[in-house]
C-alpha cells in the first residue's frame, strides 16, 4: 500500500540549530497519526513543513508520491486548525465556516449544503448565526475543525488545536474528534507534547525528541514496549531500574527474579528495567 505523504530524510536549520535530523516517515489514507513529544522537539516545525507553511532545509516531501515542496500552502490538498482557532470575530458560525467555500466561488445552494452537514457532523447544529465572539472554547474549536473540514481536504493537521481548553473539555473533545475523523474517512495528523492525548486517540504514534524520530508504533505498541529508555520515561508512568536479564523473559534486580515479556537479549545481559504502576 502506497503512503499518502511521504517525508524523506527532512532536515530543517534554524540559524545554527539543527531542529529536524533526517526524519523519515510515512503516513498512509484514513489514518490518525499523532506527533508527540516534548516542547521544542520538532514536532509543530514539521507539521509547519507539511502544510507548506515553511519550507525544509534538505529532504523531500511527497503527497500522493508527487514532491510538493515548492507547492503553495492555499494548494495543498491539506487544511490546519491552528491553536489559536484564528475564527473570524466580525462573521457569525456559518459564515467563519463557508469562507473557504466563497472563495472557491461555490454556489450559495451548495455553500449552505455542505456548511449545515458539517455543523451537524461537529454538533452544533442550530448554532449557525451565533458570534463566535459568544462561544466557549470548545464550541469555537469545533467552529475551526468545521471551517477546516468543509473544503474537504485530504488531510488535516491539528496543531495542539485542545491546549486552551480545561480538563474535561479536552477529554471530550479527544472522544469527539476520533469519532469526527471516522466519520469524514480523511487522514488527521496531530500535534502534541500530551501522551494521555496521543494515546486515547491515534491509529499511529510518532514519538520525537530533539529532532529525531524515537519510535513508531500504535498506542499499545509505545505503551508496553518502548524502544528506548527516552520512550519509556516520557510515556505513561514509569519506574526504570538497572537490572540483569538472566534469560529470555526473566529479570532479576535488587537480590529478587521476575518474569517480563522481553526476549532475545543475551543471559546475565545488563538491562534497564521499567517498571509501570
Amino acid at each position: 500500500m502506497e503512503a499518502l505523504i511521504s517525508f524523506k530524510n527532512i532536515v530543517k536549520n534554524f540559524d545554527d540549530q539543527m531542529v529536524l535530523k533526517g526524519i523519515n516517515l510515512d503516513i498512509y489514507e484514513n489514518e490518525f497519526v499523532t506527533l508527540l513529544g516534548p516542547s521544542g522537539c520538532g514536532k509543530t516545525t514539521l507539521l509547519r513543513i507539511l502544510g507548506g507553511f515553511l519550507e525544509q532545509s534538505t529532504g523531500e516531501l511527497y503527497f500522493e508520491g508527487i514532491e510538493i515542496s515548492s507547492v503553495a500552502a492555499y494548494k495543498r490538498e491539506i487544511n490546519t486548525v491552528f491553536q489559536r482557532y484564528a475564527l473570524f470575530p466580525h462573521m457569525d458560525v456559518f459564515d467563519n465556516v463557508a469562507f473557504g467555500l466563497r472563495i472557491k466561488k461555490q454556489t450559495e445552494d451548495v455553500i449552505s449544503q455542505k456548511v449545515l452537514r458539517m455543523l451537524e457532523l461537529v454538533g452544533l447544529k442550530g448554532f449557525e448565526h451565533r458570534s463566535v465572539t459568544l462561544m466557549s472554547g470548545g464550541q469555537q474549536q469545533r467552529v475551526a475543525i468545521a471551517r477546516a473540514l468543509v473544503n474537504e481536504p485530504m488531510v488535516l493537521l491539528l496543531d495542539e488545536p485542545l491546549g486552551a481548553l480545561d480538563l474535561k473539555k479536552r477529554k471530550e473533545m479527544q472522544h469527539e474528534l476520533k469519532e469526527i475523523q471516522k466519520n469524514v474517512g480523511i487522514t488527521f495528523v496531530y500535534v502534541t507534547h500530551d501522551q494521555e492525548e496521543a494515546l486515547t486517540m491515534s491509529d499511529k504514534v510518532v514519538v520525537l525528541n530533539e529532532g529525531e524520530i524515537q519510535q513508531i508504533g500504535t498506542p499499545m505498541d509505545i505503551y508496553n514496549e518502548p524502544e528506548n529508555r527516552f520512550v519509556a520515561d516520557f510515556i505513561g508512568e514509569s519506574n526504570i531500574v538497572e537490572g540483569i536479564m538472566v534469560r529470555d523473559r526473566l529479570v532479576s534486580f535488587d537480590g529478587f527474579e521476575f518474569e517480563c515479556v522481553d526476549h532475545g537479549f543475551d543471559e546475565n545481559e545488563q538491562v534497564d528495567i521499567v517498571i509501570r504502576p
